[in-house]
């Protein structure tokens, strides 16, 4: 049981009630380094590790020296909440500092930001967030402008590059309009003795253009569904935004051929979720003979180049941006993958599925709400197609060379559904459920 007498043990019973704390314990908590964000260490930046048996991580928590006794009377309050944080955050990442602590170190770049460090006029905190903390910036600029930032404070930190830096970094510097512009970025070193020379190297934050008077997708996709209305127009043009950002990522980042090992490791994958899934639920575990072919075709089927792609893709990861368009966001990938894996190129046909699936779960939540469900359906139908017929043509290729491996990805998103319904929100499984059993008519 964690020390209540050491600063973590102090904050331990805390850091087990935070969102991105993954764990439902803080018993095996130990403090891994300490990196100072200014001068007199009164905002620091704690890397703590979890020692949990099968939830084994590293954390990163950002805190200010507090006035009070602060969280669990470690005299520490929670950096993000605090402008000192914000402040001392910008000015290591837009300032291009070189920070050491006990154990750790830093380093700001640049990246699209030009001009001095800004100033912080006010700062929130985004609430809802699980894996990361986001901060809202009115900041101002050293000629006295305003510029409002998105600072992301990566929570689970991990040895390697984050993804969702280097993809929006590179989509923006391509010229496309089609995500926020990456300001800067805080790259850390820490003690990890599974790395390469014993030390990890990996993102602490990012500095992005923050977007003002937005929607995400989800939210305006559901508002259309529960009206009835047409939203081929608006998928279509979902489609294309995607297939603009799938076009860029393959011209500005490295891509692979398909091989063996390739179509083995994502049948291996697939068949494993589907495994889980028949487990957890009986209709599913009755339609795996037919699931299993699925899959199988699919994997051995016809494969485009390997790419980057964004990974974990639904209509919560894109914004209704007035004067822009779709803007997508959050190019992490699936947040309990490895950095090493989500750093690898992948199949641009997942983001495909995952959308498709998305655009269900629209339809699905419609019928949760006791709506009609068969027009809900109609409208998600009419939905799908025109995302993908707008997909097809803004990336000049016929997706049906590739309608098995398509279908086989789809199902394998619904199988990963089911076991996150089951599991999570049950009263929700029939979304995906009943997802599984259409899919397999569809190819039947």
């Amino acid at each position: 049981m964690a020390d209540p007498s050491h600063p973590v043990g102090a904050l331990a019973p805390w850091i087990a009630r935070q969102r991105w704390f993954a764990n439902a314990t803080g018993d095996a908590l130990g403090l891994a380094a300490v990196l100072p964000l200014t001068a007199d260490g009164t905002v620091r930046t704690l890397l703590i590790r979890d020692a949990s048996a099968g939830a084994e991580a590293l954390y990163q928590v950002p805190l200010v020296a507090a006035d009070g006794d602060g969280i669990g009377g470690s005299g520490l309050a929670d950096g993000p909440h605090d402008p000192a944080f914000v402040a001392a955050l910008l000015a290591a990442t837009l300032g291009e500092a070189e920070l050491t602590g006990d154990g750790a170190g830093a380093r700001g770049r640049r990246i699209g930001w030009t001009g001095g460090v800004p100033g912080v006029r006010s700062a929130k905190v985004l609430s809802g967030e699980q894996s990361n903390t986001s901060i809202i910036v009115d900041a101002e600029t050293a000629d006295g402008g305003t510029a409002l930032l998105m600072v992301k404070v990566f929570r689970a930190l991990h040895d390697g590059e984050n993804p969702d830096v280097v993809l929006q970094s590179a989509i923006a510097a391509a010229g496309s309009p089609r995500v926020p512009a990456t300001y800067g970025a805080l790259l850390g070193s820490w003690p990890d003795p599974a790395a390469a020379g014993g030390v990890a190297h990996g993102h602490l934050a990012v500095v992005q253009e923050f977007l003002a008077d937005t929607r995400d997708a989800w939210r305006v996709a559901l508002d259309a569904a529960r009206a009835d209305d047409d939203f081929s127009a608006p998928a279509r043009d979902l489609g294309a935004a995607t297939a603009e950002v799938h076009r860029v990522l393959a011209a500005v980042l490295p891509t692979a051929r398909a091989d063996e090992v390739a179509h083995a490791a994502l049948l291996g994958s697939m068949r494993a979720r589907a495994a889980s899934a028949a487990a957890l639920v009986p209709s599913v575990a009755r339609v795996r003979d037919a699931i299993a072919a699925v899959l199988e075709t699919g994997a051995a089927g016809r494969w485009p180049a390997l790419q980057r792609v964004h990974g974990d893709y639904h209509l919560g990861q894109v914004l209704q941006v007035p004067g822009r368009g779709w803007v997508l966001l959050d190019f992490e990938g699936e947040p309990l993958r490895p950095m090493t894996e989500r750093n690898e190129p992948d199949l641009a046909l997942r983001d495909v599925a995952g959308m498709l699936r998305s655009f269900d779960y629209v339809a699905g939540t419609i019928a949760h709400e006791g709506g009609d469900a068969a027009r809900a359906r109609a409208w998600s139908d009419q939905a799908r197609t025109a995302f993908l017929a707008g997909y097809e043509a803004e990336l000049g290729t016929a997706l049906a060379p590739f309608a098995p491996l398509l279908a086989a990805l789809e199902l394998d998103k619904a199988l990963y559904e089911c076991v996150y319904e089951a599991r999570n929100r049950p009263t929700w499984l029939p979304i995906p459920e009943l997802a599984v059993h259409r899919l397999l008519e569809a190819v039947a």
